[in-house]
C-alpha cells in the first residue's frame, strides 16, 4: 500500500465534537426499537447476515460467528456521502462511503449470533443511522458466498438527497480524503483501515486501491514530503464542497 500507517498519522489531528446537527432529529428510543423489531420479524427466523464493506469490516457492532468473503452485484462502493463531523468538520468537510446503484462489491458478510439478536440489531441501528429518513437507506441485498446465495443486511444502500455527491473524480475525493479529520479520526485513517483489512482477507477493490495511492500522494503534497503532481480537481474545490454543505445544513 502506498497509504501507510505513517502518512495516515499526519492527517490526524485534535478536534473536539460539535455535537448532532440540531436540525437532524435523532432516533427516538420508540422508532429505534420500531425498526430493530421490523428487521427482526423480516429475517424469519432465519441467519441473520450483514454485507460489510466498509467500517464493519473491521469494526463490527455485534456479535458474529461466522464469516464468508461475499459479493454483492448491483453495488458497488462510492464515497459520496457528504459529513461534518466524527471524521471532518464543518471547516473541512469530508465524504463517507456507501453502496451506489450499478457494478458489483466484494466484501465480507457476518452471521449474527442468534443471542439477543434484536440487542445486537439495535447497536448495529444506532451505530450506523441517525435519523428516521436514513433508514430508509438499509436493504435487504442478495449476495454470493461459499454457501451459495444468501440474504443479508446492508447498509447506506441507495442514499439520497442533498448530502450525496456522485460521480466525484477520484482526484477531488482523494484531496477530501487527505485533509478531512473529526473527533474520531481522519477520513484518510478510514481508507486505510478499510484497504488493510480488505487485503488481509484476501480483497483487493480497485477503485479503493487506486485511491488509497491518490490519497497518500496528496497528503505528501500537502507535507513536502516530495515532488507530487498537482491535483487535477478544479480550483478550490474543497471551498466549495464547504459551501454546498453549508447550503444543505441550513436548508433543513
Amino acid at each position: 500500500m502506498a497509504l501507510t500507517a505513517e502518512l495516515v498519522s499526519l492527517s490526524l489531528r485534535q478536534e473536539s465534537d460539535p455535537g448532532p446537527d440540531p436540525d437532524r432529529v435523532a432516533l427516538s428510543e420508540e422508532e429505534l426499537q420500531a425498526i430493530s423489531k421490523s428487521i427482526y420479524r423480516e429475517a424469519a427466523g432465519g441467519p441473520l447476515w450483514v454485507f460489510a464493506y466498509g467500517s464493519l469490516i473491521w469494526k463490527p457492532d455485534f456479535d458474529a460467528v461466522e464469516w464468508q468473503r461475499a459479493r454483492v452485484f448491483g453495488w458497488h462502493r462510492s464515497f459520496c456521502l457528504q459529513m461534518t463531523r466524527w471524521r471532518a468538520t464543518e471547516a473541512l468537510p469530508g465524504l463517507m462511503m456507501a453502496l451506489d446503484q450499478g457494478g458489483e462489491c466484494n466484501g465480507v458478510t457476518y452471521r449474527l449470533s442468534e443471542e439477543d439478536r434484536i440487542g445486537q440489531i439495535r447497536r448495529m441501528i444506532r451505530r450506523e443511522i441517525g435519523t428516521l429518513a436514513d433508514a430508509s437507506f438499509i436493504r435487504w441485498v442478495p449476495i454470493e458466498a461459499s454457501q451459495g446465495t444468501l440474504r443479508a443486511l446492508a447498509f447506506w444502500a441507495g442514499p439520497r438527497g442533498k448530502r450525496v455527491l456522485r460521480r466525484l473524480p477520484l482526484e477531488n475525493v482523494a484531496e477530501v480524503l487527505a485533509k478531512a479529520c473529526g473527533h474520531m479520526g481522519s477520513c484518510a485513517e478510514y481508507l486505510y483501515l478499510t484497504v488493510k483489512h480488505l487485503e488481509e482477507k484476501g480483497i483487493r477493490d480497485r477503485y479503493l486501491w487506486r485511491l488509497q495511492g491518490l490519497v497518500a500522494d496528496e497528503i505528501k503534497r500537502i507535507h513536502g514530503l516530495e515532488a507530487a503532481y498537482p491535483p487535477k480537481s478544479a480550483p478550490g474545490f474543497q471551498a466549495s464542497l464547504r459551501s454546498r454543505l453549508l447550503a444543505w445544513v441550513f436548508c433543513l
